[in-house]
């Protein structure tokens, strides 16, 4: 390894916490929430979590899990017009789809803090609260004007883990 190599990987390390991939979100179309958790069930999915998020999200969503693992997939359904989530199911023609990925960080705070100060587009003005009594905020799909990323980030941190 050279030295360029170690002062880079140096500098990673002050990069705040990412930890893994909490969740995929995938919109559904309004009204069709419960026929696709039964879809997911078939394959053997578990549903942990249902919850109805008012403010600025407006969606219903349900948490499951893939077997034994982290790994999570999260439903999406518009409860109004105006859900951000409606909007996307309506540019892809009625369709649903993948909404975001959510990756886990130690500290939302501190995610934002760095991201905002090097230069990341964040949609949220500051860390706020999420479903599952979570903290959470998103990064804009063009976070980054000259490499967009194309598909819209959410960070989460879960305070029940703040031990990890």
């Amino acid at each position: 390894m050279s030295h360029s190599d170690t002062t880079f990987d140096q500098a990673l390390l002050k990069v705040p916490g990412f930890l893994f991939v909490d969740h995929v979100a995938i919109s559904v179309p309004r009204g069709q929430l419960d026929a696709q958790v039964s879809a997911y069930k078939m394959l053997g999915f578990r549903e942990l979590h249902r919850e109805e998020v008012y403010g600025g999200d407006q969606v219903r969503e349900s948490l499951l899990q893939v077997g034994d693992s982290r790994n999570l997939i999260q439903l999406l359904e518009p409860l109004t017009e105006d859900s951000p989530v409606q909007k996307g199911i309506d540019k892809a023609g009625g369709r649903g789809g993948l909404a975001h990925v959510a990756f886990r960080v130690k500290n939302a705070q501190a995610a934002f803090d760095y991201l905002k100060a090097n230069g990341f587009r964040i949609i949220d003005a500051a860390p706020r609260p999420g479903s599952r009594g979570t903290t959470v905020f998103f990064l804009h799909p063009k976070s980054r004007e000259e490499n967009p990323f194309g598909v819209l980030f959410e960070c989460v941190e879960d305070p029940s883990e703040a031990a990890d």
